[in-house]
This record gives C-alpha cells, structure tokens and sequence, in this order.
C-alpha cells in the first residue's frame, strides 16, 4: 500500500517546511502553510523513495527539506500527469497541476552541498479539490477520473 511517509509545512516561504503529525486541507491548501493561497502550488509532493537517493550524500537531509508539503512511500510519482488527481486517506482530493519547477537563482542548498535538487525534475505541484484531514501513514491512491 502506498502511504503518506510525512506531512510538512512552514510559516514562510522560503524556508525548510517542519513535519507535523496531521494537517488540515482546505480549498485553499494546507491550513496554517505558506503556500497556501488561491493558485496552482497550494501543495506539493515529493517521492521518499528520491529523498533517499539524496540521504546516500546527506544522511542527516531532513523531510521538509525540499519545502516539500507530502512525502509519499510506495506510490510512482514520475508516472502521475498533470491533471491526475490523487486520494490522500479517506477525504482529501488533490488535482496535480504542475511537475517540477526552477530551483531557486542561486541554487538551493542541497543543489549547493550535492550538486543537483530533485526539486525541479521530480517535485509535483497540486490544488486541493476536497477537503479534509490528513494523518501520516494515511493511504495515498491515483483517482482515475
């Protein structure tokens, strides 16, 4: 079963996201987020899978990190399109509406410390269909439409 390995969010933008226990999806992104808002970035998902490739050269590499809002275990993100829609546990629906995005001007600090950022390749951006809470470990599913 695919599942939510961590849930992360900050006050600000910019800066590394902390891990929290649950979170609360409204329409307008995750409650209490900096991204949050009315536009196309409201959350966004990275591959645990890939953060391990990166812990090999950063084992003390942190989820949140890559100010990623979901890690997910067991589900193949490089597959998931934009307009795919995903199912986090019972309630919360997600419309993917981006795949990657430019790394900051001068480069992130994991960019800096390895030499590369899966941001850019592998990040999913997304808006928040249906709402609701979120736990981690909750179930996450691609949502054939």
């Amino acid at each position: 079963m695919a599942y939510i390995e961590a849930l992360c969010t900050s006050h600000k933008k910019g800066i590394v996201k902390r891990e929290r226990e649950s979170c609360v999806f409204t329409f307008l992104g995750i409650e209490d987020d900096a991204h949050a808002g009315d536009w196309h970035r409201q959350v966004s998902l990275l591959a645990g899978e890939s953060i391990d490739k990166v812990k090999e050269a950063m084992p003390t590499l942190k989820n949140g990190a890559f100010a990623e809002n979901i890690v997910t275990r067991g589900i193949d993100l490089a597959a998931i399109r934009v307009g795919d829609r995903l199912r986090l546990g019972d309630a919360v629906l997600l419309e993917i509406t981006q795949i990657g995005k430019k790394c900051h001007n001068d480069g992130c600090v994991i960019k800096k410390a390895t030499g590369d950022c899966i941001m850019p390749r592998e990040g999913l951006f997304s808006r928040v269909i249906e709402g609701g809470t979120v736990t981690t470990g909750d179930a996450i599913e691609t949502v054939i439409v």
